[in-house]
Parts: C-alpha cells; structure tokens; sequence
C-alpha cells in the first residue's frame, strides 16, 4: 500500500532527535522524500545512515538566513520542490519574568521565533512554485496558556503562533494553495526535556500511558499530529493551533 504522503518531498528542521526524529522516520515510513536538517552533525548523520539513505541529511543552523538560502538551494537542485516544511528546530530554556535574563530572551527569539520566521519564507517561496504545500510550526501549549516559570520561552512560542496564522491568511487570500498550521505540545519524552523529570525515577511513570491525568507524551505522537497536517486528508485545516496536550489545556482554564 502507497503511504499517506507518498512521493512528497519533506524538510523537516531540527530532525536529528526528539519530535524532529520520530517525525522524518514517520515521513520516511509513509513514502516520502526527506531531507532533514540540524546542527547536531553526529546525530543527523547517524540517524541518515540508518535509514538507508531514504533520508538526506543537512547541517543547517535555522535561525542563519545564509544557511536558509543553502538548504533550499539543495532541495531546489535534488528535488525541485517542496510539498511539506516542519518548522521543529527550537530551545527550551525555564525563567519567569523575574529569573529570565535578556540573553534567555534573545537566544530563545533567535533560535524559536527567528527560524520559524526564515522557514515560513523560504519554504512559501519555492512552494508556491509548485502549486502548493504545507508549513507546520512547532509551537507549544506555553505559546497560547501561561506559564509562569517559561516567560521567554512561551512569548518565543507565542510568535510562533501569530505568525503561523498570518502566513496562513497570506498564502490564502494569494491563492497559493500552501497551508500553514501550528503545533502545541505540552510535555514531551525527548532529550531536551528529560532535565524537566525527578532523578531516579521511571520518566514513564509521567506519560499518558500510566495515567491518563498525565501530561507527558512521546514524540510519536506529536509526530501523528505533524502527519495529519502533512497529509492531503488535512487540506481543508488550515491557520490552526493544533493542540497535543493530553487535555492539559482545556483543564486549565
């Protein structure tokens, strides 16, 4: 059986580990042709390698215009087009208004917001090319409800969110036939996070799977979320915030 996106091609930022990897495997399992992209050179490379060459591996800093130009430049020359831009590369970093340096601020601007930002360009410009596609951004639950202890970071993830819809609004009343939509996550089994969980504990014991009033999820299941938006069955959702929270959201307000 043909897979969901079968004979798309992907860009997936931020692929070499957490939702970024699960996601290119995801893209990779159901037919398309992935090129993925992070600073991680060890981690992209190994993750390449094991999929047998069913996914190309690009070193890219996200939040660099330049390296924006080269990977596009790439896809442009190998593929000669872009069906589906996953905005993932991004930072954690906890502070309140009080704890969060200006230097947290900048940094999480950079690297969560500018890179959106540089991606939703570069992938509206060689999309609309082609007759379409679609842009999913990694967002955050932090980015549409408060929290306290994450200032900068959900006001990076918050940015992230308007412009998604803005993006959306624009391509639409253009006619490119690109969508653009956002994902909210709350708390993922990844890397980036573990430092968030007890020492000495089972990090399982804080996902959904042990208990439904948990928060915690995998990043095959965010990586679901980014499929459906990637797949045409989606091609009427468009300028969304996409929630992955296991209902912490809506038992918060």
């Amino acid at each position: 059986m043909a897979g969901r996106i079968e004979g798309k091609v992907a860009l997936v930022t931020g692929g070499a580990s957490g939702v970024g990897r699960a996601t290119v495997e995801c893209f990779v399992r159901e037919g398309a042709q992935v090129v993925f992209t992070d600073l991680n050179v060890d981690a992209g490379e190994s993750l390449a390698a094991g999929l047998d060459g069913k996914a190309v591996f690009i070193r890219q800093d996200a939040a660099s215009a330049a390296d924006w130009d080269a990977v596009m430049a790439t896809v442009r020359e190998r593929f000669g087009r872009l069906d589906i831009l996953v905005n993932n590369a991004g930072i954690l970093v906890k502070g309140s208004i009080e704890d969060a340096t200006l230097d947290d601020w900048q940094r999480l601007m950079r690297i969560n917001a500018d890179s959106v930002f540089l991606g939703c360009k570069a992938g509206v410009a060689l999309m609309k090319e082609g007759g379409g596609g679609s842009i999913i951004n990694m967002s955050s639950i932090a980015g549409i409800a408060a929290k306290e202890d994450y200032a900068a970071y959900g006001a990076s993830k918050a940015a992230i969110a308007g412009l998604t819809r803005a993006v959306a609004a624009h391509c639409r009343k253009a006619k490119y036939r690109i969508r653009c939509n956002s994902i909210h996550p709350d708390g993922i089994m990844t890397p980036m996070t573990a430092g968030s969980y007890p020492k000495g504990i089972d990090p399982t014991r804080f996902t959904i799977d042990a208990d439904p009033m948990n928060r915690a999820c995998l990043p095959e299941d965010v990586a679901a979320a980014i499929l459906f938006l990637a797949d045409d069955a989606s091609r009427a959702v468009n300028g969304i915030e996409l929630r992955v929270d296991s209902g912490q959201f809506v038992m918060s307000i």
